[in-house]
């Protein structure tokens, strides 16, 4: 009897381990788990988002500004006015929305795109490494250069970069003029825009300022409202463009919008009424 239970308690046991090698099938044989597989639609993050229809679905262009006189500025009635605030009018027109003018610190000027507070900086912006590695940039459409403001009677005294060494300047912050001022080593204090640039001169808290020269010639000399400063030597050449989020579509938007008014002659014709006719350069397809 003894024996006979051995005998039956051994087969069970080999039953058992039998039973458990079964379980342990061929993974090729098991389900797939789903979580595993990449899905083939897109994800919500995925940077596949058109700034074009986002702009078009909330009915605004938002456009980054500084006051910045010939092209953005505020009329007798507060409204902004100016060959870039034109443009972007008519810009926003042909995208079906309303535009909207948004003050900005130049120095926050990616932040403020990349946080959707603004569309778009459209403001005479000099087109730099720096710049085109931080936004999608528009073809150039103005020439530019940077130049030193002085008061009339300084003229003479500070002919050449050498002579204004020991001046101490007034640049717009983050702007193409305070490159300029780092770039010749002159001594500068950084401010909020241009034309607190200019006041600074005005009033005589700095020596210097340097500044956009479509600015310079519509904000100094005769018949405006420093007409006892003058623009004097030029420290670089630059163009403008216009700059969007990096890779939003907008920018082709735009580039094909340049090249319908130009053919039109719009850009011509605003170029004239606000005095930058020289600095113009042709906007064709590419």
């Amino acid at each position: 009897m003894k024996k006979l239970l051995a005998l039956m308690l051994a087969l069970v046991m080999v039953f058992a381990l039998a039973a458990c090698g079964e379980s342990s099938s061929d993974p090729s044989s098991e389900p797939t788990t789903p979580a595993t597989e990449p899905s083939s639609e897109p994800s919500e993050n995925a940077e596949t988002e058109s700034d074009l229809a986002y702009v078009q679905d909330k009915g605004t262009l938002v456009v980054g500004i500084t006051n910045f006189e010939p092209m953005d500025y505020q009329d007798e009635n507060g409204e902004w006015i100016g060959f870039d605030a034109d443009l972007a009018k008519l810009f926003a027109e042909s995208l079906g929305v309303e535009v909207q003018f948004q003050e900005i610190e130049w120095d926050n000027k990616v932040m403020e795109l990349d946080g959707k507070t603004i569309d778009v900086v459209w403001n005479g912006m000099t087109l730099n490494d720096e710049v085109r590695a931080a936004m999608e940039c528009s073809n150039a459409y103005l020439n530019n250069a940077q130049v030193v403001i002085l008061p009339a009677s300084e003229m003479e005294t500070y002919p050449d970069v050498e002579s204004m060494a020991g001046l101490q300047f007034a640049v717009e912050s983050g702007s193409a003029g305070e490159d300029m001022a780092i770039e010749n080593g002159f001594n500068y204090t950084p401010v909020v825009d241009q034309a607190t640039a200019v006041l600074e001169v005005e009033s005589g808290t700095c020596d210097a300022a340097i500044i956009d020269s479509l600015m310079a010639g519509a904000m100094v000399g005769a018949g405006t409202n420093y007409a006892d400063l003058v623009y004097t030597i030029q420290l670089s050449t630059e163009e403008y463009g216009v700059g969007f989020r990096k890779g939003s579509d907008l920018c082709q938007a735009l580039n094909e919008f340049f090249v319908v008014a130009w053919a039109e002659n719009t850009i011509q014709a605003l170029a004239e009424e606000y005095g930058v006719t020289a600095a113009l350069i042709e906007q064709v397809t590419e």
